[in-house]
């Protein structure tokens, strides 16, 4: 790959600068593998586990033993983990369809939720059969200087408030994800006001990323999608719901439907993979990790501002950089697309995406289709070009995407 003597030399300094926080990341990808390893064994995960099924699938082992699994894993009482979920917002709504009711409340402790869920709740982007419909009330908690806001947080929270939502990943802004202690402290004023309140945690982009998960620090569910940290780029497709089994079977039914639960739901052709992908994600973190540290470093020492800085702690694997013009931003996406091993003749372009309200530019030469668990990255087309970098199977393709990137703005700004 030819790029810049400015390229080559930002390159060097920052894999030296960050070192120290590759070790960290490795240390937690062993601890969490060990994790996944010992939940393994004792459920006693065996090749009999990896036979299809089809129709009904009434008693389906494989099915239920990697539920088990899922469960062990984050620690919570009962899973459900199926590749019937179209993505990590539809595992998401389906943990508010299971348990809110007409004339309950929905509170968002992290202000505005993510595009995709401001649809699914219905008032701020009104769409047909959202919570709004339904008579769900919403209220949420606005971020102070990009964090929760504990003081108001307390006063927001009431007898009426059924479930409160906390998004652990940023979304399309700037606020830093949020850490377990973040999660463990909201999860704790919201049961010390309301001891009913249903603390949720959409988990997209945060698993494994730490050594424990939110159903580990007072969390009562969880729920995200299986094609981006949980499922190590080895699942085609899919979500997880996790935590207390009260509220696992209130989201089954919803999934399927009332009476039938989480007892039908085909594996097809995909059980060895879903079990294979939770086995190699702590590692594949661990890549994506390294890539966002790497991003991090290479567009701070070019002048942009970027999120989180190189050197701080992540909550997550996203790399936020402020790009400022639209031009830089599709110029980014290119850049990467380039470097990406299917679609790389494509050049990106924004586009009316489901669910969103501006249109999205998005660099995703995956092998699976938006699989956010490999190199890719998007944004919205407004001000200020925010480009959001995620996922890297391998730190090395993340190096020669994130090069391929800056070259391609580089060339822009001559």
């Amino acid at each position: 790959m030819a790029y810049s003597q400015t390229l080559a030399e930002i390159k060097q300094a920052v894999l030296k600068e960050a070192q120290p926080l590759f070790y960290e990341i490795e240390e937690t990808a062993e601890t969490n593998t060990l994790k996944v390893l010992t939940a393994m064994r004792e459920a006693r995960v065996s090749e009999a586990h990896f036979t299809t099924t089809s129709g009904y699938a009434y008693d389906d082992i494989g099915r239920q033993k990697l539920e088990e699994l899922y469960a062990a894993v984050f620690g919570a009482e009962k899973a459900l983990v199926r590749t019937q979920f179209v993505s990590g917002t539809h595992a998401l709504a389906t943990v508010l369809f299971g348990i809110l009711r007409p004339g309950d409340e929905l509170l968002s402790v992290t202000g505005t939720p993510y595009d995709t869920m401001q649809t699914v709740i219905g008032y701020a982007h009104p769409c047909s059969g959202s919570l709004k419909e339904f008579g769900v009330r919403y209220n949420e908690v606005a971020l102070c200087a990009g964090k929760i806001d504990f003081s108001t947080l307390r006063k927001a929270v009431t007898r009426q408030t059924k479930v409160a939502l906390l998004q652990r990943s940023r979304g399309y802004s700037l606020r830093p994800p949020l850490t377990l202690d973040d999660i463990s402290q909201a999860c704790q004023i919201i049961k010390a006001t309301n001891p009913n309140c249903i603390c949720f945690v959409d988990n997209c982009y945060g698993e494994f990323v730490d050594t424990r998960e939110p159903t580990e620090v007072g969390a009562d569910v969880i729920a995200g999608s299986l094609i981006k940290n949980p499922g190590g780029r080895i699942i085609p497709t899919g979500g997880y719901i996790a935590g207390k089994a009260s509220l696992v079977e209130s989201a089954s039914h919803r999934l399927t439907a009332p009476g039938i639960g989480a007892e039908l739901g085909a594996s097809l052709e995909n059980n060895r993979l879903l079990f294979e992908g939770v086995f190699l994600a702590p590692h594949v973190v661990s890549q994506a990790l390294k890539g966002a540290i790497f991003a991090a470093g290479v567009f701070y020492k070019l002048g942009y501002t970027v999120s989180p800085g190189a050197l701080e702690r992540r909550g997550d694997i996203i790399q936020a950089i402020k790009l400022g013009t639209p031009e830089k931003l599709k110029a980014f996406c290119g850049g990467l697309q380039k470097y990406s091993p299917v679609d790389s003749f494509a050049a990106p372009e924004p586009w009316d995406m489901p669910g969103y309200a501006d249109q999205i530019i998005m660099a995703a030469g995956t092998f699976v289709q938006g699989a956010s668990i490999e190199l890719s990255a998007d944004g919205p087309m407004r001000p200020p070009y925010n480009v959001y970098l995620q996922g890297g199977l391998t730190f090395e393709h993340a190096v020669l995407g994130i090069l391929g990137a800056a070259q391609e703005i580089q060339k822009i700004e001559k």
